[in-house]
């Protein structure tokens, strides 16, 4: 599973670390109003994946690293919602949001399939 690699190493890590600058930045605008709602909502989701993903990482046992895998997966779902509630508040606009949801598209196929070969 782990061999001599770090989690820096995984790709999906790399991803969910570039989304998660890319959120950032997407948000940054949002109403203030938002600020300690849906804004705060939405960098919480984000930055859980890669933390998940690491701190699985170094979780001692597949079943543990499985956990925060899914852990990861589900923070995932929950940004794709909020996303999907901003762009519906017109807070992010249409070329923002597909661009951020494939993001998490790719990075939710990226997951699933990293899960299914850890369980074998």
């Amino acid at each position: 599973m782990k061999n001599n690699h770090t989690f820096r190493k995984l790709l999906v890590w790399q991803k969910s670390m570039a989304l998660v600058t890319e959120v950032y930045r997407d948000i940054k605008n949002f109403p203030h109003d938002e600020l300690y709602a849906l804004t705060s909502q939405i960098k919480r989701s984000a930055t859980s994946i890669p933390s998940n993903i690491a701190e699985g990482y170094g979780r001692d046992g597949t079943k543990d690293y499985l956990r925060f895998l899914n852990i990861a997966l589900s923070s995932l779902y929950e940004l794709q919602t909020q996303l999907e509630i901003a762009y519906n508040l017109t807070y992010l606009n249409e070329d923002n949001f597909n661009k951020l949801y494939l993001n998490t598209r790719e990075i939710e196929r990226m997951l699933t399939s990293f899960i299914r070969k850890i369980r074998g």
